[in-house]
């Protein structure tokens, strides 16, 4: 097996934030909703700190027309906002993802050039 190592560096939403349009790995904080089995006994639901790929964005509208402003959006369309600024869950760091292994410096190929960069990538040995 190949070994693809990447170095991740967290940027806590307070000191700074990515520019619009980035692609980026957000650390998610919040409480899951109450269950009925619940065995933690507490109405409020479980807290949790996670990760999640999303963008980020200086102006977005929502599916209902809501614009947001300075914002992270996931896969589904979800909005959250950089921590202490409101919202259930909020993101508190962000990282830029990593580029496409293979020795890219890229973090997407489109179209025709796909193949070829798939063959580099698989082919990839530690240190090239």
């Amino acid at each position: 097996m190949t070994r693809l190592d990447a170095t991740v560096t967290w940027v806590a939403v307070r000191d700074a934030l990515p520019s619009s349009g980035t692609p980026v790995a957000a650390a998610i904080t919040g409480r899951y909703p109450a269950d009925s089995d619940t065995k933690s006994g507490t109405s409020l639901g479980e807290e949790f700190w996670l990760v999640r790929p999303m963008y980020f964005t200086t102006l977005h509208f929502g599916e209902d027309g809501t614009e947001h402003r300075n914002c992270f959006v996931d896969s589904d369309g979800i909005v959250r906002l950089p921590y202490g600024l409101g919202g259930a869950e909020t993101v508190t760091h962000w990282a830029e993802l990593p580029t496409l292994p293979g020795g890219l410096t890229t973090r997407a190929v489109l179209g025709a050039d796909v193949p070829a960069a798939l063959r580099s990538a698989w082919s990839a040995r530690p240190g090239a």
